[in-house]
């Protein structure tokens, strides 16, 4: 009975997910492009249905209760049938649908942007959207179909895979170079301007790069976002640690010292287990798994 009340009302779960994602009944409107008080009336559907409280309402917001929590799981589960079925039953031989990829800020911008426009060339019906920034995205809620991270995720309901290693070094622009004392060896990078990370806000610990290479540095610019720090460091500014995939596309950007100071990071692709079915999902996650197995040469900062 459970089962089938589910599904002869995805409309009433299809309000509980924007509500539990967004966590206000304007904003959960706003996303379906409805009123909220049509929301309200789903959701108060939706409780009394399953004679359950689904939310705890505050000045703040909507927050799940327990019960909400556990409908969440079965919801995301439900929603993830809905979609690939729906994909499948307009054409199941073509790939449809707007897929929403997280990305950090060089990756999404440097690396994705500029490849992802031969899958969308050889597919009509698919679009993607990129959401490049330092940051961790949601795939509970619904921030992002797929998330491109720096560590495996450690939730239960997301699948992660290990895409690359990829090489980071020292860099700095030839007029930067020209202009200022030679870098030698360990000792000569003191008396250098760095730029780099608020490594005390960054979003994933991956990041915090001078610890790891032992430097006793304070870059006197810092930055949450990688291409900032490209950028200063192209106009003169001073010292960074860019990864080699990255520095590649700026011919102005020289490696300081590559064979003494260098740093090994992993790229991971996290997809929710709930939706990696769905064919556009999929195709995306494959597409983005390949390119960078083409250019793992890249990525480790060897000459190709």
């Amino acid at each position: 009975m459970a089962r089938r009340t589910q599904a002869d009302n995805w409309d009433d779960f299809r309000y509980f997910l924007a509500v539990a994602r967004l966590g206000t009944l304007s904003a959960a409107a706003e996303a379906l492009g409805t009123e909220h008080t049509t929301v309200s009336r789903h959701i108060g559907s939706l409780e009394k249905k399953l004679d359950a409280r689904l939310f705890h309402k505050s000045n703040m917001g909507y927050s799940l209760t327990v019960a909400g929590g556990k409908m969440l799981e079965a919801a995301e589960q439900l929603e993830g049938i809905v979609v690939s079925t729906h994909n499948e039953l307009k054409d199941p031989e073509r790939i449809q649908g707007t897929v929403r990829v997280g990305a950090p800020d060089g990756f999404g911008s440097i690396f994705l942007a500029p490849r992802v426009q031969t899958l969308l060339a050889q597919n009509s019906g698919l679009e993607v959207e990129i959401f490049a920034a330092p940051r961790i995205f949601s795939l509970a809620k619904r921030e992002a179909d797929i998330s491109i991270g720096l560590a495996r995720s450690t939730y239960a309901r997301v699948a992660s895979r290990r895409l690359t290693d990829y090489k980071l070094c020292i860099y700095a622009s030839r007029s930067y170079l020209a202009e200022s004392e030679p870098i030698r060896k360990r000792a000569d990078l003191a008396g250098h301007t760095f730029v780099g990370y608020a490594e005390e806000v960054v979003y994933t610990p991956e990041l915090k790069y001078m610890d790891a290479l032992e430097l006793d540095i304070n870059p006197r610019l810092r930055s949450t976002a990688l291409l900032t720090q490209v950028f200063a460091a192209l106009k003169g500014g001073g010292l960074a640690i860019i990864p080699c995939y990255i520095a590649s596309e700026f011919p102005d950007l020289v490696p300081v010292l590559p064979d003494e100071f260098f740093l090994m990071r992993s790229f991971y692709m996290h997809v929710h287990v709930d939706h990696r079915r769905a064919a556009h999902i999929s195709s995306v996650a494959n597409f983005i798994a390949d390119e960078m197995h083409k250019n793992s040469s890249l990525f480790l900062g060897e000459k190709v």
